[in-house]
């Protein structure tokens, strides 16, 4: 980790109030609003003074298509890579460039123990072969990076459900927790088709049924999985190749962020009116640990806020496309 990463860093993750979570914020608002010109583009675009956002409640969100059309990033050196979001062939395809992952890996370690403790308690198992199959996938590097930061050589990848991962499922790891992370065909597959009950494991479903099988409805789903695996829930994480930072859920598709990550719901038609908690909008999520792209990220997906600070994920806008970042194209 550069100086200056860690400079950020130390400041982001050492986070503990609201205030400070604000002050942080805003730093970085004014931070990126001058070195990242995606988001600079947008603020003149929406006429947005900077010097005239004095609390972290007015910083306006990029939406989340100006990834797929411009460089977002505040650092001028060419990047040491990117994270690439997943879709079938000929779809436009997001990238999140990076001039190094020190504060993804941080983000994603001290995110992982908060909510499900030390990553050498568990033996990961990912069951994720559409992932596998594409470049430069965030889920894929977020799970070798678990899989290394648990030092257990018994799971691993899976592109398939084979012999060895059914008997892996079956006896366990002795002291280890098992923990599967799977994408959800091939859950219901392992669940319809075998016959496997775990023992002291969580099973996490990451959703996408690419068109293998007909939607199901998350609760449905769920209780499905719970019933065949023989686990009280199932548990999900919320990322995506724009973030640097994840939320969880433990069950009920109720997501809960780490200190450095906030959530907030917007009005599908007055884009930049908040709503209020139990009101269902566009997700808004600011992450502060995107300090070289933007921390501030208006996504597709509908959303609703709980006053327990957690958020449920509904689903996603019918149509996508947002005008303002095709009036930034054409600019």
């Amino acid at each position: 980790m550069s100086g200056d990463e860690a400079r950020w860093a130390d400041d982001i993750f050492s986070l503990s109030s609201a205030e400070a979570f604000d002050a942080m914020a805003l730093r970085l608002f004014r931070h990126q609003a001058l070195h990242c010109e995606a988001y600079a583009q947008w603020l003149r675009l929406l006429g947005v003074e900077v010097e005239q956002v004095k609390q972290a409640s007015q910083i306006p969100f990029l939406p989340i298509e100006c990834f797929k059309s411009h460089r977002v990033t505040t650092f001028a050196p060419e990047p040491a890579g990117y994270f690439q979001s997943s879709g079938t062939t000929g779809m436009s395809h997001s990238r999140h460039y990076y001039r190094s992952l020190a504060l993804y890996d941080r983000s994603l370690l001290e995110g992982f123990r908060r909510f499900w403790g030390d990553p050498a308690q568990y033996c990961f198992v990912a069951l994720l072969p559409n992932y596998l199959r594409q470049g430069h996938s965030s889920l894929i590097y977020m799970m070798r990076r678990l899989i290394e930061a648990s030092g257990c050589s018994q799971g691993g990848f899976f592109e398939e459900v084979t012999p060895e991962l059914l008997t892996l499922l079956r006896e366990g790891v002795e002291g280890r927790r098992l923990l599967l992370f799977g994408v959800t065909y091939a859950l219901l597959d392992i669940a319809e088709r075998h016959k496997v009950r775990l023992r002291d494991a969580v099973v996490f479903e990451t959703g996408g049924m690419k068109g293998r099988r007909k939607e199901m409805v998350k609760e449905e789903l769920h209780q499905q999985l719970c019933d065949a695996f023989g686990v009280e829930a199932i548990a999900s994480e919320y990322g995506m190749c724009e973030l640097f930072s994840q939320a969880y859920s433990r069950g009920g598709n109720r997501f809960a962020t780490p200190p450095w990550m906030q959530v907030s719901v917007r009005d599908i038609y007055a884009p930049q009116r908040r709503l209020s908690h139990e009101r269902t909008g566009g997700l808004n999520v600011v992450d502060l640990a995107n300090v070289d792209s933007c921390c501030f990220i208006a996504t597709q997906d509908l959303a609703r806020t709980h006053a327990d600070g957690t958020f449920e994920v509904l689903g996603r806008f019918d149509h996508s496309d947002v005008r303002g970042c095709n009036l930034m194209c054409e600019m």
